[in-house]
């Protein structure tokens, strides 16, 4: 019988998961793992880990949100491939995406695609005005260190 198993994260200590494993168990998961204070960029993440290990054949894992998983397109296509391979299926509750239907599956890459796009965009633009306040000579963050 198939199971659905969940998955939320914050990225800070500070950060509250309760939000997340609510929305989770109402979508019927019977276990839920979570990682407190662990960035999305972080490969090693012990509950996720442990999550994509339970997963077999037939399972669903689910998420609140595709960033939840992992904040890098390749990243998550690795996720879902890894899922695929075992017969299994990722479901994101907010982007109402389900993989184990072909839509949904164009829709997860589609998604995926925009979220990193949108990361780079904010990225090129920090890197910009970080430049431009260098043109100043006004160097923001911690002070530099002299000798």
């Amino acid at each position: 019988m198939p199971h659905k198993i969940g998955y939320a994260r914050v990225s800070t200590a500070e950060q509250n998961l309760e939000l997340q494993i609510s929305a989770l168990n109402r979508a019927g998961c019977e276990r839920i793992y979570s990682d407190k204070g662990v960035s999305g960029t972080q490969a090693e993440r012990p509950e996720f880990n442990r999550a994509l290990q339970a997963v077999k054949s037939g399972d669903t894992l689910l998420i609140w949100r595709l960033d939840r998983m992992s904040r890098s397109l390749k990243h998550l296509i690795e996720i879902n491939y890894t899922l695929n391979q075992r017969g299994a299926f990722m479901e994101s509750l907010t982007e109402k995406i389900d993989t184990s239907t072909p839509m949904g599956e164009f829709v997860f890459h589609i998604l995926g695609a925009v979220a990193q796009l949108e990361r780079e965009i904010i990225r090129e633009r920090t890197l910009a005005g970080l430049a431009e306040a260098a043109k100043r000579g006004r160097f923001p963050g911690r002070p530099r260190k002299c000798g």
